[in-house]
């Protein structure tokens, strides 16, 4: 059972050993920097928020100078701002000994809280059937304010607000969609999943599926949805309708080792989801062409506390692993999802994957740190390219998806974070976010591979995340700042069509372009 209250952080601190360097530094004023600094992000119990959890089974990967480095200096390409200027060097090793301090009691989620939580806002057979508003359904945008945790659901035609809810805390970006795109389902930091109707307008259902989740992703057939934990580490699948749970699996490499899930995706062709590892060397690929048994099914709504959780593990959704020479922290996909081409945040190179065979086939040298999450795909001299940001370098890098052999590299007025196309365009959009012209758009010319215009929506104001209307014409660009916007931008000629006041917008989806996999757009 996971208890969520400061007095863990005290416990935990009581027992802190003493470390060189930070004799002067209490126990007790340990915890306190944490609650001044840390917490708003990482959580007031080190459970994670818009920040990943700080406890030692999400530190594996990082050793304790590096942490002492990371709190210092902050990390590229992430939230994390340095704290150099604020902590003294005994105040962040006393920092560090705090967070790889475990609880008191180590965190769990069991199915038995999982099914607690669940909640049915609107049962299936209440639902329209058809549309409440007279917008396209297919040309919405689900927009994330993070600003003040809420959504909206934009008019992608008319570019006006057709409702506006409020959501969990620290939503992951990604809207997924129901292959019709009629649900829009999505997963917050602290563990909820929850499913919305794109025609009435109105919530179905929602449940806690973990302590700190990472992504989601819904099935090509909109059957299930599958959730990847960080805490407890964990691939959860639930059913699509409801958000019932299906089947429970501990994130584990093939020796029983726990690890975190980095990422998970659904692969259309293949009828599965890609499930990467974040402290093991393994991807996995889960298939959901079988169905769970009804009579199994049905248990789940007549669970009873003491029943085996391991009864719900219906048969379906089998694990094939597949081992790699690094860890992944994201990937990208093919147009045919043959392959999969991932990277570890800390690496130079990227690692191409066959899904068909099982089996790393080539190592793509990037040169940088790519955030192949944001990559795109387009037809450049008769050949299929990758373009995708390098987190840490002021650079596009471009490749040729079949023999990965470099196409180019796009020099850039800073590093940036998303990379966003459209069928119909000639141009690719990209923000310089992680760097010092942290307010720049620049527009790449996917037929010459040059920027040949820099936009300023807000000058001097972060501003990144661009995505297109369904027919290509329009780019909504997002200024990301408390007191935000959203300008919307004809695509063609590069002129503003309209501003909308937004609290922090981090992300907008457009429906079409998502159900229909879009080359210019994350899947």
């Amino acid at each position: 059972m996971i208890r969520h209250s400061f007095s863990f952080l005290v416990m935990a601190a009581v027992a802190l050993p003493s470390a060189a360097g930070a004799a002067d530094v209490a126990p007790a004023a340990a915890v306190t920097l944490y609650q001044q600094h840390c917490a708003s992000c990482h959580g007031a119990d080190r459970l994670g928020g818009t920040g990943p959890a700080l406890l030692p089974e999400s530190l594996q990967r990082l050793r304790r100078d590096a942490a002492a480095t990371t709190i210092t200096l902050g990390r590229s390409a992430t939230q994390m701002p340095g704290f150099g200027d604020l902590l003294s060097p005994a105040e962040t090793t006393a920092l560090v000994e705090l967070i790889y301090q475990p609880l008191a009691e180590p965190p769990s989620w069991s199915l038995e809280q999982m099914l607690a939580s669940r909640i049915i806002h609107t049962p299936t057979a209440e639902l329209p059937a058809r549309p409440a508003h007279d917008a396209d359904p297919l040309n919405l945008f689900t927009v994330v304010e993070a600003g003040d945790q809420h959504v909206t659901i934009l008019d992608g035609d008319r570019f006006t607000p057709l409702w506006r809810f409020p959501s969990h805390y620290a939503l992951h970006g990604g809207a997924k969609y129901s292959p019709d795109g009629r649900f829009v389902y999505l997963g917050s930091r602290d563990g909820w999943v929850s499913k919305y109707d794109l025609y009435s307008l109105q919530p179905v259902a929602e449940i806690r599926a973990g302590i700190n989740l990472r992504n989601i992703a819904v099935s090509a057939d909109g059957g299930s949805v599958a959730v990847g934990n960080y805490l407890p580490p964990s691939l959860v699948i639930l059913d699509a309708h409801d958000l019932a749970p299906l089947k429970v699996v501990a994130a584990a490499d093939r020796q029983g080792k726990p690890s975190r899930i980095s990422a998970v995706y659904t692969a259309p062709p293949r009828q599965s989801f890609i499930v990467a590892l974040k402290d093991a060397a393994e991807m996995w690929e889960v298939s959901y062409r079988a169905k769970p048994d009804p009579v199994a099914r049905a248990l789940v709504h007549t669970y009873e506390p003491g029943m085996e959780e391991g009864a719900f593990d219906f048969g379906p959704f089998p694990v094939r692993r597949i081992a790699l020479d690094d860890v992944l922290d994201d990937f990208f996909f093919d147009p045919g999802y043959r392959s999969a081409i991932g990277a570890a945040r800390n690496a130079r190179n990227a690692q191409v994957i066959n899904l068909n065979v099982g089996r790393k086939v080539a190592d793509v040298a990037m040169q940088g740190m790519p955030h192949l999450a944001s990559g795109i795909t387009f037809e450049h001299e008769g050949r299929t390219v990758l373009a995708t940001p390098l987190l840490n370098e002021p650079v596009i890098a471009v490749f040729d998806i079949e023999t990965w052999a470099p196409v180019g590299r796009i020099a850039t007025g800073g590093p940036g974070f998303f990379l966003r196309s459209h069928e119909n365009t000639p141009y690719a959009w990209s923000d310089t976010s992680l760097g010092t012209a942290r307010d720049q758009i620049q527009i790449i010319d996917k037929r010459t591979l040059e920027i040949v215009r820099t936009l300023r929506p807000a000058p001097g104001r972060l501003t990144s995340h661009v995505e297109f209307s369904r027919d290509g014409r329009h780019a909504l660009v997002s200024v990301s700042e408390m007191d935000g916007e959203l300008v919307v931008y004809d695509a063609e000629r590069f002129v503003e069509v309209q501003r909308l006041p937004m609290r922090k917008p981090s992300g907008k989806y457009n429906v079409y372009n998502k159900i229909t996999l879009s080359a210019g757009t994350s899947h």
